[in-house]
């Protein structure tokens, strides 16, 4: 019975010793993230309908729903809006809310867009920075010297406005959106 009595007692000891040892934390596998997509991948990806998506969502700072988008780029159906907002959602440029409307997360210069620079909700050629320049330029110089200017620095101020014009308007025309 002693016998009984001790191992009893002992069986005691190694449960306290079990519940004052820290308990071994085994991880919980967290589900996989979806992968960001990299420049590379965004930039074969994002074109045709989607980039007009894209630019779409650019322009309106407001969210945008399935049906506004089907409307207003003339999609033929809701699910062909739906697969270009999710398209872009996938890029991680683009995150639906809780409404269900799809809000721009993130802009990225594709090559299409590297010639135009963001005024507000307006993409606007970068040229147009060079011909303010040059124009500004040559008017300032032209007041200032009225009667006395030079008519190298007036052509030369002349083909610099002219040639930044030209380019801004070539870029213009060639605009994706």
């Amino acid at each position: 019975m002693k016998d009984d009595a001790e191992e009893s007692n002992n069986l005691d000891d190694e449960d306290r010793i079990q519940k004052d040892k820290p308990k071994k934390i085994i991880p919980i596998a967290t589900p996989p993230k979806t992968p960001v997509a990299t420049s590379m991948d965004i930039e074969s990806d994002l074109r045709g309908r989607t980039l007009q998506t894209y630019l779409f969502m650019m322009k309106n700072a407001k969210p945008v729903g399935v049906r506004e988008l089907q409307r207003s780029l003339g999609l033929s159906s809701p699910s062909v809006a739906y697969h270009h907002l999710e398209k872009l959602e996938r890029m991680g440029l683009v995150e639906k809310d809780q409404y269900g409307e799809y809000s721009l997360v993130k802009n990225v210069d594709v090559s299409v867009l590297q010639a135009f620079t963001h005024i507000g909700r307006l993409l606007v050629p970068r040229f147009t920075f060079y011909a303010m320049f040059f124009t500004t330029l040559l008017a300032g110089y032209l007041i200032i010297y009225r009667g006395d200017s030079n008519v190298f620095a007036v052509i030369f101020g002349g083909l610099g406005s002219a040639f930044a014009w030209y380019e801004t308007l070539r870029t213009w025309k060639k605009k994706p959106f």
